[in-house]
């Protein structure tokens, strides 16, 4: 394994970050002046290990293998969150160190998931860094980096199969570096727009900014305690739907969108799924409601389309509390945790090509079992699906739901129930945020003791890279030649 190149690899992305940090703190100094000097540190503690590690093997040239490739992914989400959390605990505004390090985890991995419990109480810089944060990790940094990575002389498609989300990748290996400049120029281009529509319908630049931060990593943070609800502007609310829902959606897909290959964007038999799934849920969580509450039916669909858009991908944010919804109609939302946005989106969760994969497979077996003979195989957009896809989603799912129900478990010890301990490792392992029970959009992750803050941030980052991609470097065959 040739680590000089890890380290190198790393030591660009440190670099990285010690300019996001000296972003951050240009913020500061335009806006109220707090927290600049620590921004200032954090940078400068960042950029140090940035540059050794990156000047140190100039030298070193050559292409990141298939198993240099995980470790580089793991350690690079690990070591970000880490320097991540610096800003938080230089200038105290966060002074716990596990309480900053799940923040800073949190964030980069898009979950939203928040230990503050007064946000208006933050310097203006530190709310600009949680947003900036989920922004680079909802694309993916590393995604960011192999745009100019091969200027280097290192090559970086095992980077680009070990850190975007999905189960399948096009076949990009012969120009990584383009498509990733043009899905992070789609990035930047969405956020841009989304920001001056926020900025028309009334919020002020600042928040404009950072919810437009927010909303396309499908993460959650906010500038306001009482979140979007501190604007009850239907014109905002739609438009955070609209983009949270374009941020669910599989990059190539608006890449051809932009080209003008509309037929094939509405061919594409995920994105139809995707679409079924909210307006299916949505017109269940809408009935649920009508029949359970007495406020307007206006008012009650808004609620019901925002949340099931918010949840489907994994953006975590909020409008009503679910919690004290009809239970069924709860539950019908919580079983959204476990779904995602599209392959090749910054949405958490299983994935929607997953999901579908899944339920036609199981369809598929029922009739295998009436007609043994039959060639029944799984197709997917036209075509038929591998069975070492196949394979591979059903060892996912099975993952899945191993650590959720074992984690689960584990967080009875510290949440002392059920219903707490289910939700916040469901919105964990899913990148969501909010859960249910005292872990629901009214309760806090500060409750939590530091071993099991310990614990969801390690289901975080798990849940961010897909399970297989940290997995994989724990087991001995990894490390054997």
């Amino acid at each position: 394994m040739n680590f000089s190149l890890i380290f190198r690899v790393i030591g660009l992305l440190l670099l990285i970050e010690a300019v996001a940090m000296v972003l951050s703190m240009l913020v500061t100094l335009v806006t109220d002046g707090r927290d600049t000097l620590a921004f200032g540190l954090a940078a400068a503690v960042t950029f140090l290990p940035g540059a050794l590690l990156f000047f140190r093997n100039a030298g070193m040239r050559g292409t990141i293998t298939r198993r240099e490739g995980f470790l580089v992914v793991s350690l690079v989400w690990l070591v970000l969150s880490l320097f991540g959390a610096l800003p938080y605990l230089i200038s105290r505004e966060i002074p716990g160190v596990m309480d900053a390090f799940f923040e800073s985890v949190s964030g980069f991995t898009t979950t939203g998931a928040t230990v503050i419990s007064d946000i208006e109480s933050q310097s203006a810089g530190m709310l600009f860094w949680r947003a900036l944060t989920q922004w680079l990790g909802g694309m993916g940094i590393i995604m960011f980096t192999l745009s100019f990575m091969k200027s280097f002389g290192i090559g970086g498609m095992q980077l680009f199969s070990a850190e975007v989300p999905g189960p399948t990748h096009d076949r990009v290996s012969s120009r990584i570096q383009q498509t990733s400049r043009n899905i992070w120029l789609i990035y930047v281009f969405l956020t841009g727009l989304a920001t001056l529509l926020l900025l028309s319908g009334g919020m002020p630049l600042f928040d404009s900014v950072c919810h437009a931060l927010s909303t396309m990593s499908s993460s959650g943070f906010s500038t306001r305690q009482a979140g979007l609800d501190y604007w009850p502007s239907l014109y905002i609310h739609g438009i955070v739907i609209v983009f949270m829902v374009l941020a669910g959606t599989n990059f190539n897909l608006l890449f051809l969108l932009v080209n003008g290959q509309v037929k094939k964007v509405v061919r594409n038999e995920e994105f139809r799924y995707y679409l079924l799934f909210i307006l299916g849920f949505t017109v269940l969580v809408f009935a649920g409601l009508l029949a359970t509450t007495t406020e307007p039916a206006v008012t009650l669909f808004q609620d019901a389309l925002f949340m099931v858009v918010s949840v489907i991908t994994t953006t975590g944010y909020v409008t009503s509390d679910y919690t004290t919804w009809f239970p069924p109609v709860t539950m019908l939302l919580f079983g959204l945790f476990f779904f995602g946005g599209m392959a090749g989106s910054t949405g958490g969760g299983m994935k929607i090509m997953r999901i579908v994969v899944l339920l036609k497979n199981a369809w598929y077996e029922l009739r295998r079992l009436v007609h043994p003979k039959a060639v029944l195989e799984v197709r997917f957009n036209g075509r038929a699906v591998p069975p070492k896809i196949v394979s591979n989603i059903l060892a996912f799912f099975v993952f899945y739901m191993m650590v959720f129900v074992l984690g689960s478990l584990f967080m009875v010890f510290w949440l002392g129930d059920l219903d707490s301990s289910f939700g916040v490792v469901a919105a964990c392992l899913g990148n969501i945020g909010p859960g249910l029970g005292s872990m629901g959009p009214s309760g806090s992750y500060a409750m939590i003791p530091d071993a099991g803050k310990l614990f969801l941030a390690f289901l975080m980052i798990l849940g961010r890279l897909e399970f297989f991609t940290i997995l994989v470097i724990l087991t001995p065959a990894y490390w054997q030649e």
